[in-house]
């Protein structure tokens, strides 16, 4: 089994899909590992400790030997194929809503396509769960970026130039990356208020020392998402946050809905009420945003008031967040490995519910090396 492990192609991608532990793992299952050089190198992982842990560092995967199993951190794209054994797999958050076509194709010819990011959010799957560690570490970067960004300090301080109030700040939506957030800020002082449409979350964010905010609230989908609202619930939504959001010093948004547009919390209204030098950073811009006029990787002036849209607050912190993604796929991959082989089962319940292309549920399990 040859594994291969790609030098990410997005300039603002820091991570790297394993790590030299994780490395050192497949080695352990039998798989013999490639990496490009410099691929671990901006998340402080250099090819020396990848070569020590078992793998054979390369220029460029295509220049070798065909892989069989290739991971990733970003989406596949066309040289992907290149470096693909014809009976392939590939791992990775592949954000299958906009390279299904290309992942079908492929899939066509043999290529097996999985995406982390599409496991089941079950018990079973919790080790594998990448959508919540890297969620983990943008909430945790998103608060850093604020603290840096604000022009004000986070906690209170007496000093004897008089009592500096603590900031306020606001998180919406409490999911992982909006729990994280709550926790990092009230580490740092703040005084941190938090709204989730779903009912369930109050309990866990005064758990963590938050302030709950009384607005509309639904019960969650099957699958533990917030369901999308309709446009009376929303405006009421709005209506409650209102003063909570002309309050706060630092918003952090993170609300989406997977597979749908990001629901409205902030228009541009509630902006304008906001105290000039205040700051938004939507988690959610990628997705059509959480909040009016922000814009992926862009700074938005409105009437004093930025709104940050970054999308790559899980690579700023690319150490730690490379060393769960690491974990997760490891684990991932753990499950499809069977007497020395990779063993790719439509019927598994949690590698058949993530498998792209091709979809053959009734498909018979069997090696794919």
């Amino acid at each position: 089994m040859h594994l291969g492990i790609r030098n990410e192609r997005s300039d603002r991608e820091s991570r790297v899909a394993a790590t030299p532990a994780s490395v050192a793992s497949f080695v352990e299952l039998g798989f013999t590992v490639s990496i490009e050089a410099g691929s671990g190198a901006a998340a402080g992982y250099p090819d020396a400790e990848y070569a020590d842990s078992g793998a054979t560092v390369v220029d460029d995967l295509a220049s070798g030997e065909p892989v069989d199993l290739l991971i990733m951190v970003t989406p596949p794209t066309e040289p992907d194929r290149t470096v693909l054994a014809s009976n392939g797999v590939i791992v990775g958050m592949i954000d299958p809503s906009s390279t299904k076509d290309m992942l079908t194709g492929w899939g066509n010819e043999g290529i097996t396509s999985i995406s982390i990011e599409m496991l089941p959010r079950t018990t079973l799957a919790q080790s594998m769960d990448a959508l919540s560690s890297q969620a983990t570490a943008a909430g945790y970067a998103a608060v850093l970026l604020g603290v840096t960004e604000l022009p004000k300090f986070m906690p209170m301080l007496v000093t004897a130039a008089g009592t500096i109030p603590p900031a306020n700040v606001l998180i919406l939506g409490v999911g992982v990356a909006g729990l994280q957030a709550i926790a990092t800020a009230k580490r740092l002082g703040a005084i941190v208020y938090a709204y989730d449409i779903r009912p369930e979350t109050k309990e866990q964010v005064e758990s963590l020392g938050g302030r709950f905010i009384e607005a509309a609230t639904q019960e969650m989908d099957e699958g533990g998402y917030a369901r999308a609202v309709d446009e009376e619930t929303a405006a009421k939504q709005r209506e409650a946050l209102a003063s909570a959001v002309a309050d706060a010093d630092l918003i952090i948004t993170t609300a989406q809905v997977p597979g749908r547009q990001a629901p409205r919390l902030i228009d541009r209204s509630m902006v304008e009420a906001m105290r000039p030098g205040s700051l938004i950073i939507d988690m959610a811009a990628s997705s059509g945003g959480n909040v009016e006029d922000s814009a992926p990787d862009e700074v938005v002036d409105v009437g004093g008031v930025t709104i940050l849209g970054p999308t790559d607050l899980a690579s700023r912190v690319a150490t730690d967040a490379s060393r769960m993604f690491a974990r997760n796929v490891l684990e991932l991959v753990k499950r499809m490995v069977a007497d020395g082989s990779l063993v790719v089962d439509h019927e598994d319940p949690v590698v058949g519910p993530a498998i792209v292309a091709p979809i053959s549920p009734s498909q018979e399990s069997e090696p794919v090396t």
